[in-house]
C-alpha cells in the first residue's frame, strides 16, 4: 500500500507529548525499516551549549521505534497506540552530538520481534555522515495510550 506521510501527524502516533517530542515526521515505513526526521531546535529540552546531548539520541531512536509500533497500531492494525519502553541499549556509538539546526534522520531495521520484544538495528544521519548507531531492544507494554 502506499502511503502518503507528509499527511500523517507523528504526535498521533507517539505517547511521548511536547517538550519531549524527538521525532518531527515520519519518512519511510515498510515491515523492516522506518524511517524518521528531527530537526535539532534551540528551545529543546536536551540542547546545551548549542548541541543536543546523546540521552536524547538514545530517545530519537526509542521514538523512531515508538513512531513504528504507532503508525502499525493506528493505520494497519486499527487499534489504539501501545506503550513500550526501551529494554537495553547496545553497541551505541556517538560519533558526535549535531547542533542546533541541524536535521536528523533515523533509521531503524527490525531484526527481531518475538513475544512482545523488538530488536533493531538503528543509524542517524545528519545529511550524508553517520552521527550514531546502535542496537535497541524495544519491550511492549499491554497498555495503550489514552
Amino acid at each position: 500500500m502506499n502511503w502518503d506521510f507528509e499527511k500523517i501527524d507523528t504526535r498521533e502516533l507517539l505517547p511521548q507529548q511536547p517538550p519531549f517530542v524527538m521525532v518531527d515526521k515520519l519518512m519511510h515505513f515498510d515491515e523492516t525499516v522506518t524511517t524518521t526526521t528531527f530537526e535539532v531546535r534551540a528551545d529543546n529540552i536536551f540542547v546545551d551549549d548549542g548541541t543536543l546531548n546523546a540521552c536524547a539520541l538514545a530517545e530519537n531512536i526509542a521514538q523512531t521505534c515508538a513512531t513504528r509500533l504507532g503508525f502499525v497500531n493506528k493505520y494497519i492494525l486499527k487499534r489504539a497506540i501501545q506503550l513500550g519502553f526501551i529494554g537495553s541499549i547496545r553497541n551505541m556509538q556517538v560519533m558526535r552530538t549535531p547542533s542546533v539546526g541541524e536535521k536528523l534522520t533515523t533509521t531503524i531495521t527490525v531484526r527481531e520481534q518475538i513475544m512482545g520484544l523488538t530488536l533493531v538495528d538503528a543509524t542517524i544521519l545528519v545529511g550524508e555522515e553517520t552521527i550514531v548507531t546502535a542496537e535497541m531492544k524495544i519491550a511492549l507494554s499491554d497498555q495503550e495510550m489514552p
